[in-house]
């Protein structure tokens, strides 16, 4: 910058800085922070030294830029703050960079089957494609970010590689359905990766299940003690609804499954390519019936950023469970040091720090649905730029739901259940109350009777500072005389497990089932 150009910004900042500020604060001594006044108006104003330079751009600048592989009709190169906004290489060349090349040889052989490239030519294209996976698997590959993105980085660089034969690569191809191709492709491999950790995660709590045979806890509603339950039939609980999220995730793949390749623009094409080829060669069900739908919507990301969503939300749940179960209040859970993180300042601590982020994690999760959602609401037809903004969200999500699952997992094979803890604890709640009252049922007392019957022996109970199980018979005949000696067969929290029959319910009998079933689906063969 010349000294005129800076004379100028100075005095534009000063009138700037005069201008803009406001009349309820008072001025900044910059001094005070150590910078003179010039310095500091460089520091808070950054943008007018941009301002200076925005206007024109070196003839030696030119000379160095690549001329753009869209920049035929152009007659001015593009800004350099327009080339850092617009860029998406940063963040996506890392996942889709395997993809772009699958589905530039997929058409390399597409085309060369319908005549519209030589066979010569794509063998070429194909060997340097080869050639270009290497080098960014040993990670000589460079990207540029004046190349844009992932997809104009490797045809570049395939065009300094092999000529005149790589510009024949984008025939009967745009961006817009190369784009949606990559992703569907990634999509789809990550719902595999994240399959595998749910069901891993499923067999560390069928294996917690296992090793704690027999034990009872408190069952919650409310946050109120109300019924007792066998530990078993609480873990299978999220066996079965990460089973649930492991099927959205398999319905989201089969309808993401379709090849957008050959959609083109929108329009398609009126150049002879067989999009049936490329559909079976990437291994996807069909091509897309409409090219306009194929390259325009996202909803299959929705769709899975949604399951992951749901899948994050059952994770927090867990994690809220075993972060209160683990402190003192509770007392129910000991993890082991190698899942716990201490205090800064209080020795004694040892925290629960991997279930607090799964259900911190959770909010970034449905934070990254949200967002492609309101980035979608408002787009018209066909593709549109803003749909560059689609990648970040979506690999967000994948990441920090694996890495939920994966840590929930360590996490449960790292914990032990603190049965003394436990059984000392049941007998607060008179968690044996609605089996009482079910014992009057039985008697033939309609259930609303019984409700209010029980009700009065729970009160009976508080003012006696006892349990249901303590109450004499001539107490519970106080209260109605339809009790009798096998009353106490009702009582207890062991009894009262026992008596619990319905499918799917938390009698020893029906967790056993439902245990046999998930160590058959599972593979399981031992809690070991």
């Amino acid at each position: 910058m010349t000294s005129s150009t800076s004379a100028a910004a100075a005095a534009a900042a000063v009138s700037l800085s005069v201008r803009l500020r406001s009349p309820y604060l008072s001025p900044i001594k910059f001094s005070q922070f150590g910078f003179s006044r010039s310095k500091s108006l460089q520091l808070v104003l950054p943008c007018l030294a941009l301002d200076a330079s925005v206007k024109s751009v070196s003839a030696k600048g030119e000379m160095e830029k690549e001329n753009k592989l869209w920049g035929g009709r152009f007659e001015e190169g593009v800004h350099e703050s327009v080339e850092r906004f617009t860029e998406s290489v940063s963040f996506e060349a890392e996942e889709l960079w395997v993809h772009d090349i699958r589905g530039s040889i997929a058409h390399a052989n597409m085309l060369a089957a319908q005549g519209l490239i030589t066979e010569g030519d794509r063998d070429l294209i194909i060997e340097g494609l080869g050639k270009i996976k290497t080098k960014i698997e040993t990670g000589e590959f460079v990207w540029r970010k004046d190349r844009e993105d992932v997809h104009m980085n490797i045809e570049a660089a395939l065009t300094d590689m092999i000529g005149e034969p790589a510009k024949k690569l984008h025939t009967a191809r745009s961006r817009n359905d190369q784009v949606v191709t990559d992703i569907r492709l990634w999509c789809r491999d990550a719902i595999d990766r994240i399959l595998i950790r749910i069901k891993q995660l499923q067999a560390q709590l069928v294996l917690l299940a296992l090793r704690n045979d027999g034990l009872i806890v408190p069952g919650y509603t409310h946050l109120q003690r109300a019924q007792p339950v066998l530990l078993q039939h609480l873990l299978l609980s999220y066996v079965e609804q990460l089973e649930r999220d492991a099927g959205r995730l398999i319905n989201c793949q089969e309808r993401l499954n379709f090849s957008p390749l050959g959609a083109c623009a929108l329009a398609g094409t009126g150049l002879p390519i067989d999009r049936l080829m490329t559909s079976q060669e990437l291994a996807f069900t069909a091509p897309l019936r409409n090219s306009i739908d194929a390259v325009s919507d996202r909803d299959f990301v929705l769709e899975l950023l949604s399951a992951n969503s749901i899948t994050a939300v059952h994770l927090s749940r867990l994690g809220e469970e075993w972060v209160l179960w683990a402190s003192e209040e509770f007392g129910f859970i000991i993890p082991s040091d190698s899942v716990s993180t201490g205090s800064s300042i209080m020795p004694q601590k040892k925290n629960p720090d991997p279930m607090e982020l799964v259900r911190g994690k959770s909010a970034r999760v449905i934070g990254d649905l949200i967002s492609l959602l309101v980035l979608c609401k408002g787009l018209p037809s066909a593709y549109n730029r803003d749909l560059q903004e689609d990648k970040e969200p979506l690999f967000d999500s994948v990441k920090a739901i694996i890495g939920m699952l994966e840590v929930t997992s360590v996490f449960a094979a790292n914990i032990t259940f603190n049965g003394e803890r436990i059984r000392s604890s049941l007998p607060a709640g008179y968690l044996d109350a609605t089996t009482l009252a079910d014992y009057l049922v039985k008697k033939g007392m309609p259930f609303r009777t019984s409700h209010e019957v029980v009700g009065r022996a729970v009160a009976l109970c508080i003012a006696k500072k006892c349990q249901l199980s303590d109450l004499s018979l001539d107490d519970l005949r106080g209260i109605n005389s339809i009790f009798e000696k096998d009353v106490y067969d009702f009582l207890g929290v062991e009894n009262a497990v026992n008596k619990f029959t319905s499918y799917g319910s938390t009698g020893s009998g029906e967790v056993q089932k439902q245990l046999q079933f998930w160590c058959s689906k599972l593979d399981i063969t031992s809690a070991e």
